[in-house]
C-alpha cells in the first residue's frame, strides 16, 4: 500500500468531491471552519459543496490536504493559520494559549475501506510537512485521549491523542470542548525546531 498526501488545489477539486459526496447534500463538507464570519454560511442542500468548493478554488491557501491510497482519494485533512479558522477565533471552550501564530489541524476523514491503513498517520505526517514548508512557527490540534478503548468512528475526526503523540506533538492543556465525552486536549508540535515523526 502506497498512501501520498497533496494539498487540496483546485485542480484537484473533484478528488476533494469524491472523499465528501458520501455524506450527500446536507453533510458537512468541512467548509464552516474557515469562515471569520460570525454568522455561520447558509445551510441547505449543496450549500456545503458549493462553499468548500469556493474555498479550494479561491483561498491562496489550500485550506486543507488530500490523502490517495494506492492512487485512489480516500482521506483528508484540514489545517490552516489559527486567525483565520473562524470557529477557533470565536471558540470560548478551546482558548488560545499565547501570541504565536500557530497553524491548526481541526479535523480528519478517512473513507470506509482506507481505515486502519496508516491513511491518518499520513495525513498527519503531510500536515506538518505543508506547514513548516508555509511558513507555520508551530502546529497545534485538538484530539481526545482514547485511553485504549475503540471509539465509534463518529468521534475520531478530532483525532487521538496517541497518534499526535507519536508524530511529536506534546499535550499544553485540556480544553473545555469535548467528543466522545471526553476533553480535547490542545496539543502542540514547535515546527522551528521540529522533526517530523514518520513512526
Amino acid at each position: 500500500m502506497t498512501v501520498e498526501v497533496f494539498p487540496a488545489t483546485p485542480e484537484r477539486w473533484d478528488d476533494v468531491a469524491a472523499v465528501f459526496a458520501g455524506d450527500g447534500p446536507k453533510g458537512c463538507w468541512c467548509h464552516v471552519w474557515r469562515t471569520l464570519s460570525p454568522i455561520p454560511p447558509a445551510r441547505g442542500d449543496g450549500s456545503g459543496e458549493l462553499n468548500l468548493r469556493t474555498q479550494v478554488e479561491t483561498d491562496p491557501t489550500p485550506p486543507g490536504l488530500l490523502a490517495y491510497d494506492d492512487g485512489v482519494p480516500s482521506g483528508w485533512i484540514r489545517l490552516g493559520p489559527r486567525d483565520g479558522i473562524g470557529r477557533l477565533v470565536r471558540s470560548r471552550t478551546i482558548p488560545r494559549v499565547d501570541d504565536v501564530p500557530v497553524w491548526s489541524i481541526v479535523c480528519f476523514k478517512v473513507l470506509p475501506g482506507h481505515r486502519r491503513k496508516g491513511v491518518a498517520r499520513s495525513l498527519l505526517a503531510g500536515a506538518v510537512e505543508f506547514a513548516r514548508a508555509s511558513g507555520a512557527p508551530a502546529l497545534e490540534a485538538y484530539p481526545i485521549d482514547a485511553e485504549g478503548r475503540r471509539l465509534d468512528v463518529s468521534f475520531s475526526f478530532v483525532g487521538f491523542t496517541s497518534m499526535f503523540e507519536a508524530a511529536g506533538f506534546r499535550r499544553v492543556v485540556a480544553t473545555d470542548a469535548h467528543s466522545a465525552g471526553r476533553p480535547r486536549i490542545l496539543m502542540r508540535l514547535d515546527l522551528t525546531t521540529a522533526v517530523v515523526a514518520t513512526g
